[in-house]
């Protein structure tokens, strides 16, 4: 295949790099220095120069609280570009492949959201993001949405970066502890869609999937993890989102039924300790 990564210098795209495609693929990873996914010419312009045949859309404006106060700049990437490249998959009979996110739903859940779940964002990014899914719904191209939770990795700005360094600094950090989810490792989540696309009978099986690591924890439960794993002397304390305050409102419970990825193209779901375990030995290497 010839893929397109687009949003390859964020931490799934980066993720791609790290893992890697089949042997034979050739991979074009592009971010907006490389490819502005806003401007439908320039999309349509690459993937007939490289005869691109499937594209992954890693690219998103994920500032959730920002998003508040940046409408139009939110649904710009996460609507407009990603209409762009669906057109563009339709028009050239290309695969999309769309990471997506637990935002689309309210939080409101007692169990695991599956695909079927009810959508109904609460927020700016997730308004848009839904809206991105909709858009290649309506585009008629062959496509796979991939919705996902509380990414982090050794790439860019995430919780297990923010966590390591504030508790390097201080003696004693206050979490979140009633809102529960489960965290992706995003080098598994980059496995998880290269086996999707590495399947013979993927265009059999387009639709929306769910991915993140196994288990379930708070955001209290998940920093005391990574300061354990770390070996950090540092104690957590458990707060609820009223003591901490925020622009945007959080999902209160964000658990994915992973059923439908692992039945329909065998994909691998590690528990999330051993996946962050993997994680921390990346970063200390």
């Amino acid at each position: 295949m010839n893929i397109l990564v687009t949003g390859a210098n964020g931490q799934l795209g980066q993720a791609f790099k790290k893992v890697g495609f089949p042997a034979l693929d050739e991979v074009f990873y592009t971010d907006v220095e490389e490819l502005d996914i806003t401007d439908l010419q320039a999309i349509e312009k690459f993937v007939q120069a490289n005869e691109i045949d499937t594209i992954i859309n890693c690219a998103a404006y994920t500032a959730v609280d920002r998003a508040e106060e940046e409408p139009e700049a939110a649904m710009r990437i996460n609507r407009d570009a990603v209409a762009n490249l669906a057109e563009v998959a339709a028009q050239e009979a290309c695969l999309l492949l769309h990471v997506s996110t637990d935002y689309v739903f309210d939080g409101n859940a007692a169990e695991p959201y599956t695909e079927k779940s009810r959508v109904n964002p609460q927020g700016v990014y997730g308004k848009t993001k839904l809206a991105g899914e909709q858009a290649v719904k309506t585009s008629g191209c062959l496509a796979i949405i991939v919705r996902t939770a509380w990414l982090y990795s050794e790439f860019g700005h995430n919780f297990v970066k923010t966590i390591r360094k504030a508790a390097r600094e201080k003696g004693e950090l206050k979490v979140v502890a009633d809102q529960v989810g489960t965290p992706t490792y995003a080098a598994d989540l980059a496995r998880a869609i290269v086996r999707i696309l590495d399947s013979a009978d993927v265009a059999d099986h387009t639709g929306i999937y769910h991915y993140s690591n196994e288990g379930i924890c708070s955001w209290y439960d998940f920093a005391a993890e990574i300061v354990r794993q770390s070996g950090i002397d540092c104690k957590i304390d458990p707060v609820t989102t009223d003591q901490y305050p925020v622009k945007a409102k959080r999902p209160a419970y964000s658990v994915l039924d992973k059923t439908k990825i692992q039945k329909t193209f065998d994909v691998e779901v590690p528990a999330w300790q051993e996946a962050l375990s993997r994680c921390l030995q990346g970063m200390e290497a």
